[in-house]
């Protein structure tokens, strides 16, 4: 990194920023009273609402959101004229998973060959980090000449969309002239990568019933319906041969124009095993930045621990739909409940519960915010010059905040590169990166702020 007084900073205040990280990690702040006491994502609310009191930030509040969750707000003012810029992140996370194959507790961040580790470590408590550490940078150099807002999401991971909704219904509270989404990353490693596009989602729930009670499998099996059977005809039904997403309606078919993405190169990333195929045709990109993209996350039905033989009455499965940019979440979610209900077999009921929907989102990659972060990324990453990717994952709030606020330039930025392994077991950040989008954040609002005074 080329020696400069902000970079200077930043490196300096790395330790601070470990320590600070380690304990926002340490909240199990999962917004889902299932897995996690509500008392944990307030701890953490309320660790980011100090944090943003001790940088002087007015009007600190914590906003209760329609989902019932709770997102941090705050305002530094800047000097008079200046431009406002909106800093984003989230402090909630994924649930652990699997605890044993973590090789560190999941909320202890830990150092371990170059990384730390730790849920949230990168999506995104290390985005908070990010967004305080160009903040003091600026305060150390001559002072932060814009005005700044910050939001903080509580369930961003859940998608159930308080903040959006308590958006809309408060449309004056997070207007800015540039929006920087801090829940992104960069392409790889050392590569400065702004994601121009983002894919919705819709996430559902079916159910199919197909027996009042389950039933001996001696005495019924074999004309008695099968409620799991079913459930596995209509999630197979849900991909082609090669694998590829399969809706009835839903066009699946759109190529990326852009970035390529090796093969070879995802899958490393993705940690394919030797000898399995990837799934779908395009190119790589073409598939995960461009196209819709099915997974089933979850399956309710009798565990294997402690089963009977017995003919399954009921079954649920939850799925994930990606949609692409140009493709409407809700309508995709329309044509997702008429698929399933067309290839459920035997007249089993089914029912649907939607879960969460946000929609995809495109930014104007030529706005002046583009130009002021692509030479700010040239002085965080010397020698590299940033490249624009797709994102296959969703930030609902996007299209909210694009919606609510059209003249407001949006760029995503982040510490979730591939090796961070972001919703898996042994989430990582690298401090490296830390270090230099924070150095790239604090050069891009001293550069938005000298574009808007011309």
């Amino acid at each position: 990194m080329s020696a400069n007084p902000i970079a200077e900073t930043v490196a300096s205040l790395m330790p601070r920023a470990k320590a600070e990280l380690t304990e926002l990690v340490a909240f199990h702040s999962v917004a889902d009273v299932a897995v996690a006491p509500r008392s944990e994502c307030e701890g953490a609310a309320n660790w980011v609402a100090d944090a943003l009191r001790s940088e002087g930030f007015q009007d600190v509040a914590l906003l209760d959101t329609p989902d019932g969750t709770q997102s941090v707000y705050g305002l530094l003012p800047g000097p008079e004229g200046a431009p406002t810029v909106l800093l984003y992140a989230h402090y909630d996370v994924q649930p652990m998973l699997d605890e044993a194959a973590w090789v560190s507790p999941p909320f202890e961040l830990t150092d371990r060959d170059g990384r730390w580790y730790g849920r949230g470590a990168a999506d995104c408590k290390g985005g908070v980090i990010m967004h305080l550490l160009a903040l003091r940078a600026l305060k150390a150099n001559g002072g932060i000449p814009v005005s700044v807002k910050v939001i903080v999401e509580g369930s961003e991971e859940q998608g159930t969309g308080g903040l959006e909704r308590y958006a809309e219904a408060h449309p004056d509270l997070l207007v800015a002239d540039s929006i920087v989404i801090g829940d992104a990353g960069n392409f790889r490693v050392g590569l400065p990568t702004v994601t121009a596009t983002l894919r919705g989602m819709t996430m559902i729930r079916v159910t199919l019933e197909t027996l009042e009670g389950n039933l001996h499998s001696g005495q019924f099996g074999g004309a008695a319906p099968d409620a799991l059977a079913a459930l596995i005809r209509v999630l197979d039904s849900l991909r082609a041969e090669d694998g590829s997403t399969v809706v009835d309606g839903l066009a699946a078919d759109a190529a990326w124009d852009g970035l390529a993405y090796p093969e070879a190169d995802f899958r490393k990333d993705a940690k394919v095993l030797d000898g399995v195929r990837l799934i779908g045709n395009g190119t790589v990109a073409d598939r995960i930045w461009a196209r819709p993209a099915v997974t089933v996350i979850g399956i309710d039905c009798s565990p294997v621990a402690g089963a009977t033989p017995s003919v399954p009455a009921s079954a649920r499965a939850q799925i994930s739909l990606r949609v692409p940019p140009g493709q409407d979440a809700a309508e995709a979610t329309k044509l997702l409940f008429a698929h399933i209900e067309k290839h459920t077999p035997w007249g089993a009921r089914v029912s649907f519960e939607q879960v969460g929907q946000g929609q995809a989102f495109q930014a104007d990659t030529t706005s002046p915010a583009y130009t002021s972060m692509a030479e700010a990324m040239r002085i965080a990453y010397p020698g590299q010059e940033m490249q624009s990717s797709g994102m296959g994952g969703s930030i609902p709030l996007c299209n909210t905040l694009a919606a609510l606020y059209p003249e407001s330039e949006i760029l995503l930025i982040g510490l979730s590169e591939p090796e961070a392994q972001i919703h898996a077991v042994n989430e990582s950040v690298s401090p490296d990166e830390l270090e230099r989008l924070s150095v790239a954040e604090a050069h891009f609002l001293v550069n938005y702020a000298r574009s808007k005074q011309g």
